[in-house]
């Protein structure tokens, strides 16, 4: 410990030495030998404050001299020299706070964070010579942050302080993959509760509408994905907010997270709030006819498109959430949801068989894969198998629900859709399924699918052809599997 301590003494002499001297190549060599030194534990454990107020003399000179616009006059060498002097601060400063809660708190009470953000927003903000200097100056600030929070919340809540909203907006719009990576892993760390509910006020959301921004046009940014699924979705405010504001495009990244944190594995408490259930199933009614204008086959826009592909991954979701979700399943009782989904599936049937379109049934095989997947990417792939599914989930075991769709007639057009359909994959095992729900423990609905003479194939005999039989047992209508050669 006694080396560890004469050592640091040296290397604090040497930064206080650099201070008022002209930058030279020897100053990086000092910050670097402060640098590796600070790699080891035994020698963070005894840095005295003395250094680190010597350090940030040093910082601090580096950012007066960049606001004062003194870069080495016309040698770009010396400007050059500069960026490197700051990065090599940052490095010291990022190894100190390396599992050191003690230096953590320390170089915050310094006031290293507030000299720190202000160098990293001119930084970013200002056009200057050098970019190469200047994203490794920005990725080793960045990176301080992200050791400084770690584990310590009263570091987070200042570095919040000091940076939200402008200055997180700056990092994650720099023009430079680490530095963004780095940057959503310090807003990562960052968020809690509270500071998701700032978010989402109107003054604060662009934050959180560029997070979702990077979701889809960097998806290999693993922390923005992480933000949006660990923090966004759980607050129902916040995703309202944003998918008011967003573009289509990124109206679907956000249902893609949503579907994609239902199907986890271990969902049984995935995190989003019933709330968010019922304002995405709003969206579906008000916009699902969107959809209609995929028949065309020539859309007017892009803008066209992605608001039926909106209603799309909106399905999907829907879809998800009443299947095996316990805390959505009170959607089954969601005003006039199930009544939307059956007349737009008798829409879209409709379209299809007036005239050959995106809606009509197909038996085009050769664009399925060897693993039965479609390899041709139609928006509308499964559609009419998904709402025909959502139909199935929102009548399992719903009494209402199963007379409902009877009463619209939904019955037959079910069984109108339980031949196999290339523009459907597994339409006829949704159909099924749905079937299924309709009539289990529900003698109407028994009575009238026994009942139906043949309409196309709008009867049981639909169900025969696929290895199913409606039979008569203790008064009653059973769906039974039967074998393709009785």
């Amino acid at each position: 410990m006694a080396a560890s301590t004469n050592r640091f003494s040296d290397i604090s002499a040497s930064v206080a030495g650099i201070l008022n001297e002209n930058h030279c190549p020897e100053h990086l060599v000092v910050l670097k030998t402060l640098t590796a030194a600070l790699r080891d534990k035994e020698n963070r454990d005894a840095v005295e404050e003395d250094l680190f107020s010597g350090l940030l003399k040093f910082l601090s000179k580096l950012w007066d001299e960049l606001l004062a616009g003194n870069r080495g006059g016309e040698d770009l060498q010396s400007y050059a020299l500069q960026l490197q002097l700051i990065a090599e601060c940052f490095r010291a400063q990022r190894n100190a706070c390396v599992q050191s809660t003690r230096n953590q708190s320390l170089l915050r009470e310094l006031g290293f964070i507030d000299v720190s953000l202000k160098l990293l927003s001119f930084l970013q903000t200002t056009k200057l010579e050098s970019c190469d200097g200047i994203f490794e100056s920005l990725r080793c600030g960045v990176q301080f942050l992200g050791n400084l929070a770690v584990g310590n919340q009263m570091c987070k809540d200042e570095i919040w302080r000091l940076s939200f909203p402008d200055l997180l907006l700056q990092l994650l719009s720099a023009d430079d993959e680490k530095t963004l990576n780095y940057s959503s892993m310090v807003l990562h760390t960052c968020l809690d509760e509270a500071k998701v509910q700032e978010l989402s006020k109107p003054e604060n959301i662009q934050l959180a509408l560029k997070v979702m921004e990077l979701c889809r046009t960097q998806p290999a940014l693993d922390w923005t994905v992480l933000i949006a699924t660990q923090h966004f979705l759980k607050s129902s405010a916040l995703v309202e907010s944003m998918y008011s504001r967003v573009s289509h495009h990124d109206r679907v990244t956000l249902l893609e997270l949503l579907f994609a944190q239902l199907r986890e594995e271990d969902s049984e408490d995935c995190g989003i709030p019933p709330t968010v259930a019922s304002f995405l199933a709003s969206c579906f009614q008000k916009g699902c006819g969107a959809v209609l204008t995929l028949a065309t086959g020539s859309v007017s826009s892009d803008e066209v498109l992605q608001e039926a592909l909106t209603v799309i991954s909106l399905l999907d979701v829907l879809c998800e959430m009443t299947s095996d979700h316990k805390q959505f399943m009170f959607l089954q009782d969601y005003p006039d949801l199930l009544v939307t989904t059956v007349e737009l599936l008798e829409q879209v049937h409709a379209i299809g068989k007036a005239s050959k379109n995106v809606f009509s049934a197909a038996q085009n095989f050769s664009s399925f894969s060897v693993d039965g997947d479609p390899s041709c990417h139609s928006p509308v792939i499964s559609f009419k198998a998904h709402l025909i599914r959502l139909i199935g989930n929102l009548c399992h075991c719903n009494t209402n629900n199963q007379n409902k769709v009877r009463e619209l007639e939904g019955v037959a057009l079910i069984l109108d859709n339980c031949n196999i359909d290339s523009n459907n994959p597994f339409i006829s095992q949704w159909s099924i399924f749905a079937i299924r729900n309709l009539l289990e423990n529900n003698t109407q609905n028994q009575q009238l699918v026994a009942s139906l003479e043949r309409r196309g194939t709008a009867d049981y005999s639909a169900l025969k052809e696929l290895g199913f039989l409606v039979e008569e047992r203790d008064g009653g209508l059973l769906l039974k599997t039967v074998r393709k050669d009785s």
